[in-house]
Formats: structure tokens, C-alpha cells, sequence
């Protein structure tokens, strides 16, 4: 599939129409009630939003950074329409994010996902994640599995 990856505002029809099928994912997963530990992610704290189209133009996938420290990002609202999975869509957005977590002065990238999302935690561990003790407000959460990745030098 060619996947085409960029920066968009966070409130760009797309990336809420993403965010609203995640969503939808999620509580059918974890049930309706919230299940996000935290402040939600909002325009005023994201400090990258990426979204992936594919040949045809049409919005597949996105996924947003939240700067936690000077050196510390936080993936946030990764997700691919169920089909383009498999694609090569979710490493494509998240390469990106690394690359512009790189240029910020980020050198950790940390990210939350749950039990009940085995794919995306093998994803995580294929890539090169690796499982941490859950941090800021995913500490002492039954539901949240967190995990880092420390970057290396990535290309412009």
C-alpha cells in the first residue's frame, strides 16, 4: 500500500473521524465507561498529530505525540482503520512520530495500551518497545500495560 504521512491539526475532520472510531474501538473492548486514566489529549497539548492516507487520499490511520519533559514523548491515539491493518500503515505513523519526537529533543518515547489489545502490544514489542512500569497516571491502573523505547539518532 502506499502510505502517504503528515502533520495535520489535531481538529482536522480526519483525525477526529480516526479518533472517533478508536474511540468506538476501544469501548467496545473495555466497555463504555472511561477508560482512559488521565487527561484526554487535546489540541492545547499534542504537540505533533499525524494522519495516513493512503493512495487513493482517503484518511487510514494517525497518531500524536504529548511532550512529557524536555527529552520524554508520549505516543497518543495511535490507530489504522481495521482494513488497512497489516498494511504497513501503524509502523509508517509510528516511524514518523519518532522522527519528529527526534527533531523536539526527545530521546524516550513512552505509550499506554491495554489487555485487551494484544495486537498492539505484539506491534509495540515487534518494533522494538519494551514493557516499563506504568508511569504518571497509568500507575496502579489494572487496565493499562505501558512500555518505552529509547531513540537513537534518526534521520532528517
Amino acid at each position: 500500500m502506499d502510505i502517504d504521512v503528515r502533520t495535520e491539526e489535531w481538529d482536522s475532520a480526519d483525525g477526529e473521524r480516526l479518533r472517533a472510531a478508536q474511540r468506538a474501538e476501544l469501548d467496545a473492548r473495555y466497555g463504555s465507561d472511561d477508560h482512559e486514566p488521565g487527561a484526554r489529549p487535546s489540541a492545547g497539548d499534542i504537540a505533533v498529530f499525524l494522519v495516513a492516507r493512503d493512495g487513493t487520499g482517503r484518511a487510514v490511520g494517525c497518531g500524536a505525540l504529548r511532550l512529557l519533559g524536555p527529552e520524554t514523548a508520549e505516543i497518543k491515539r495511535m490507530y489504522v482503520v481495521p482494513d488497512a491493518r497489516g498494511s504497513g500503515v501503524a509502523v509508517a505513523v509510528l516511524r514518523e512520530l519518532e522522527r519528529h519526537a527526534w527533531r523536539l529533543g526527545v530521546r524516550t518515547v513512552k505509550l499506554e495500551t491495554g489487555p485487551a489489545q494484544p495486537d498492539a502490544i505484539r506491534f509495540y514489542e515487534r518494533e522494538g518497545y519494551r514493557a516499563i512500569d506504568n508511569f504518571g497516571p497509568y500507575r496502579g491502573e489494572p487496565l493499562s500495560r505501558c512500555f518505552a523505547r529509547d531513540l537513537t539518532p534518526q534521520p532528517s
